[in-house]
């Protein structure tokens, strides 16, 4: 294999996050040319070493004084030697998309049930350490492909994302089908610690952003259907039956000259009972679980009961 006397990298495209140099025979003399918003590492023996900013730099032992160490216990002094050469982009990447790939079980607080959810957003990130990047990614997970690297991190962020989201609603004790008027909240929360996860990398997360949590239609009407069968049964053991309309007794009859009022509540507590419900139905419109028009008419159903 030639001996590399030229070591440069221009990108076809600013996405690119890391590039190794195809070559890895080098010469001491040898022209090291990094551009702009980049950063050339030194690898041997999958540690990374010497590091370099922009600028054109020509190899010597002053300036590769880890590398230069292995090589004299290697080659005895060669000026030739092997090392990678990584070139990492430190511009900011901030239009990327991500997303949950399963739903996420959440318990609702707020109604004691489990819902499945999914969350999309954006995030964007910099590098700022080259050197624990390259040690952390490449070296470790034997990552050399841009794509693969933004994957695993979607990994990161799903299992991040999914255990400050359950945090969230527990701690802030709301419901999950509120989340979309929480997005601000959600995201400075979930995004804290995604950010704590990715510090060790090396990287900075620049903006974390939730744009939408979507709950599946199936499970949006299965919960309605039990909310109304709650309510349902809330009224019946609720109601307050008088001790003469008892199971296997009738209510008696009033006079046929005196007009018929509808029952009204007469205790504080089927009053309350009363209250109770009506703000429970008000709540399950301000949610949206429930249209305008359904509020109505459960609302009127409630009030013709007492």
């Amino acid at each position: 294999m030639a001996i590399i006397d030229r070591i440069r990298f221009d990108a076809p495209s600013e996405e690119m996050l890391v590039w190794r140099y195809p070559g890895e025979q080098l010469r001491l003399g040898s022209q090291l040319v990094v551009n702009q918003s980049q950063e050339a590492v030194f690898v041997k023996k999958g540690e990374a070493l010497d590091v370099f900013g922009p600028g054109t730099h020509t190899l010597s032992t002053g300036n590769l004084p880890l590398l230069h160490r292995l090589v004299n216990l290697s080659f005895g002094g060669d000026t030739s030697f092997t090392a990678e050469v990584w070139f990492v982009n430190k511009t900011v990447k901030r239009d990327l998309k991500w997303g949950t790939k399963a739903p996420i079980p959440i318990i609702d607080s707020v109604y004691n049930y489990t819902v499945n959810v999914r969350a999309y957003g954006r995030w964007g990130l910099r590098i700022t350490d080259s050197r624990s990047f390259v040690t952390q990614m490449v070296g470790t997970l034997k990552m050399t492909d841009t794509a693969r690297i933004e994957e695993y991190f979607i990994v990161e962020i799903d299992q991040k994302f999914s255990d400050a989201l359950s945090e969230f609603f527990e701690s802030e004790k709301s419901s999950v089908f509120q989340a979309n008027a929480q997005l601000n909240e959600l995201s400075t929360f979930t995004g804290n610690a995604v950010t704590r996860e990715f510090q060790r990398y090396g990287i900075e997360i620049v903006n974390f952003n939730i744009e939408r949590i979507s709950i599946p239609e199936e499970e949006m009407e299965k919960f309605q259907e039990l909310l109304g069968k709650r309510m349902e049964s809330d009224q019946i053991g609720g109601a307050g039956v008088p001790v003469d309309q008892q199971v296997g007794q009738s209510p008696p009859r009033p006079p046929q000259d005196l007009p018929q009022e509808r029952p009204k509540p007469e205790t504080s507590d089927e009053t309350d009972a009363l209250v109770a419900k009506l703000k429970a139905l008000k709540k399950m419109l301000e949610d949206e679980l429930i249209t305008n028009e359904e509020y109505e008419a459960k609302k009127k159903e409630i009030l013709e009961k007492f």
